[in-house]
């Protein structure tokens, strides 16, 4: 199956992304792997005429907004993100209006982990990576911050702005309490704990280290210490060991498993690439609104 899809690649001309929580077979056979806008813009920059995207819907849609030249194939339309269906064009058109004035506009901070049509209301979107300096960037003493309250609890306690927060969240991350950091540490207490934003604040004042994917992948790899408690979605820990097979890495909880990234398969990633579907096109009236909103971010 390998060599059929790498055969239909060069055919095709198309790169492979997974992303970092991507099943093990998946991330070997990638092109890329990585955090979600990081792949994006990487593809963007190749001459590939597709774009084979193993993740969730809104990743293909960021591809999309990025790569508007390109095709863009996500093997299974079903793959979708729990957190960015909890915030819709429509509700967020509502608190915008709820929120601001002509003389008091309330900026709208979108982490990517979001849908195009809500990217496109967005003065500038995040990453779990920059939120906090992108928040800061702004002149306002106001924001709102969609979806995940977790990311913008975090981002609270780096700013002094007033963060008016979405009630949305990652049904995974959000599972982690400090109960299961405390019988992770007990079970291995040499190990460093590292935790995603996206966790509730109270395991985030718990962590030793706070990073995205791309961020614990790093800091793992340069640090000296030998044992990690990963306090993220469980895949991660593939690329953690690949990268660093002389450290030993623990799920901070079985239960962070996230169905929607473990989907795709060999077989849908072939299918798709013979098919040349599912496509995922964002709309050009939505597309040039979300682009502003992700440049903005990307120029900082």
């Amino acid at each position: 199956m390998y060599e059929k899809i790498k055969d239909l690649l060069k055919k095709r001309n198309a790169i492979l992304l997974a992303h970092n929580y991507q099943p093990p077979e998946i991330q070997d056979l990638a092109d890329l792997c990585g955090d979600s806008l990081e792949l994006s813009r990487k593809a963007s920059q190749t001459n590939a005429e597709v774009i084979v995207f193993c993740g969730v819907h809104f990743m293909a849609e960021t591809a999309s907004i990025l790569s508007p030249e390109k095709i863009v194939l996500l093997p299974r339309l079903d793959a979708g993100c729990p957190m960015a269906d909890m915030v819709t064009a429509h509700a967020l058109e509502n608190k915008i209006k709820e929120l601001s004035s002509p003389e008091k506009p309330v900026p709208v901070v979108t982490y990517v982990n979001s849908t195009a049509a809500v990217k496109a209301l967005s003065d500038i979107c995040c990453t779990s990576a920059n939120v906090v300096n992108v928040v800061n960037s702004l002149k306002e003493n106001e924001v709102l911050m969609v979806p995940d309250k977790n990311l913008a609890r975090y981002a609270a306690m780096h700013t002094s702005k007033k963060i008016h927060f979405w009630e949305g969240f990652c049904p995974y991350h959000n599972l982690l309490t400090t109960s299961d950091v405390q019988k992770a540490r007990q079970a291995h207490p040499d190990a460093v704990f590292m935790a995603h934003p996206e966790c509730r604040l109270e395991v985030l004042q718990q962590a030793d280290v706070i990073a995205s994917t791309s961020g614990m992948i790093a800091h793992a790899s340069r640090s000296e210490q030998k044992e990690f408690i990963v306090g993220t979605e469980v895949g991660l820990i593939y690329p953690l060991k690949k990268f660093n097979p002389e450290k030993q890495f623990y799920p901070a909880s079985l239960a962070m498993e996230c169905r929607d990234m473990k989907k795709i398969s060999l077989e849908d990633i072939f299918n798709s690439l013979e098919s040349m579907s599912p496509q995922v096109k964002v709309p050009e009236n939505i597309r040039i609104s979300a682009l502003k909103a992700v440049e903005r971010m990307i120029s900082l």
